[in-house]
């Protein structure tokens, strides 16, 4: 399990969904959103020969980097083979420790234990991501019906203490739904996640006991409770709720298309000034918002359970983890890409970011992005 490198406070910050990174070679003229850059010697150089880019990690930004960015960048760096894998945030941080791969994709930073026995590792926020918490209950799932749900009464679910679905607590949050007497099977992540962090750390914030015993992590010892499944990535939790009647279960927000397409259903959740929230564009970045202004230089931040009337309490930075010591060919080749991924005009567009319904990195933050990108070849 893991300690929180950084706790929000309460502040607010703009969000500007439009932003211009120093160096990255663009100017913005957007209207209301006026910000300044720096210059940058990275991004215009190409590494000498061919180079190939390993990335695994995180489920959540698979989609993103997969589907949107490798294909893409191939028209901008034809000397640059990026290879993206699913194997979860765990495997992403273990595995760019150890060296087998340039980039591990979390949606967690890294505990201070690892960062002190890995001085030479970096987390790199790439764009903001967020995470819903599902069920397939029948004639329940449409869109236009989305359950009320809590995070202490997630927690008491997968505590095993709150069995079925028609339990006093979650009646009392959604009074005239008729709910089922059918038992609550949750579904969890069985392989080290960064979803897993966040879906945990919101239940460390809301359930004085979850708090006190299971705390959060990337992987936690998760409470016996009966009919309760693991299943491995957001696409194996996915398959087993639609599989399953009367699942429960956390999904990264850009699988969220592809369960619905499945017949599941997502819930609103209450933030912390009580309010029940869906996980909107306006709502997501409403949390950003709260607490932007608290990142520090070395970007490890939890964006979890924000103040505000309309945050939406499960959102996170999704992670580049890399190791700065690299060959002065690899070093090249990460810059440039990675400094590419946080261009407003480039990978953090709309163009990439919406269809997995990612925000792009704040105006504030962008700038500590890169900084961390620059560190890598020393």
């Amino acid at each position: 399990m893991m300690n929180r490198a950084t706790k929000w406070m309460t502040g607010a910050a703009a969000l500007a969904l439009v932003v211009s990174v120093a160096g990255c070679g663009a100017t913005n003229n957007t209207t209301n959103n006026t910000t300044t850059g720096g210059s940058n010697n990275t991004t215009a150089t190409t590494p000498a020969t061919p180079v190939t880019i390993n990335e695994t990690g995180s489920s959540l930004l698979y989609p993103l980097f997969n589907a949107e960015w490798v294909q893409a960048y191939k028209t901008v760096d034809p000397n640059v083979n990026l290879i993206a894998a699913s194997t979860g945030s765990g495997a992403g941080i273990s595995q760019a420790i150890a060296g087998t791969v340039q980039i591990g994709a979390s949606d967690a930073y890294m505990a201070d234990g690892q960062m002190a026995a890995s001085p030479s590792i970096v987390n790199i926020p790439l764009a903001i991501s967020a995470q819903q918490i599902m069920y397939n209950l029948p004639g329940m799932n449409a869109n236009s019906d989305h359950l009320k749900l809590t995070g202490d009464v997630l927690a008491q679910v997968y505590m095993g203490k709150i069995k079925y679905w028609d339990d006093a607590q979650i009646t009392k949050l959604n009074p005239g739904v008729k709910l089922p007497h059918q038992q609550i099977i949750p579904v969890h992540r069985s392989d080290g996640s960064g979803d897993t962090f966040l879906f945990t750390q919101f239940m460390y914030d809301t359930n004085a006991t979850w708090k006190s015993t299971v705390q959060f992590g990337t992987s936690v010892s998760w409470p016996s409770v009966s009919g309760g499944i693991g299943a491995k990535g957001n696409d194996g939790v996915v398959a087993a709720m639609a599989a399953n009647k009367y699942s429960l279960g956390y999904v990264g927000i850009s699988w969220l298309d592809k369960a619905v397409q499945q017949g599941i259903g997502y819930a609103q959740l209450q933030n912390q000034a009580g309010n029940f929230v869906l996980p909107t564009t306006e709502n997501i970045q409403s949390a950003a918002n709260a607490l932007v202004d608290k990142v520090p230089a070395d970007e490890r931040i939890s964006l979890i359970y924000a103040p505000g009337a309309t945050s939406y309490p499960i959102i996170n930075f999704e992670y580049a983890i890399v190791n700065t010591k690299q060959p002065a060919d690899m070093a090249t080749a990460m810059k440039k890409f990675l400094n590419w991924a946080i261009d407003p005009q480039n990978g953090n567009s709309s163009t990439y970011l919406a269809p997995v319904h990612f925000l792009p990195l704040p105006a504030s933050v962008a700038p500590k992005s890169q900084a961390q990108i620059n560190k890598i070849g020393g």
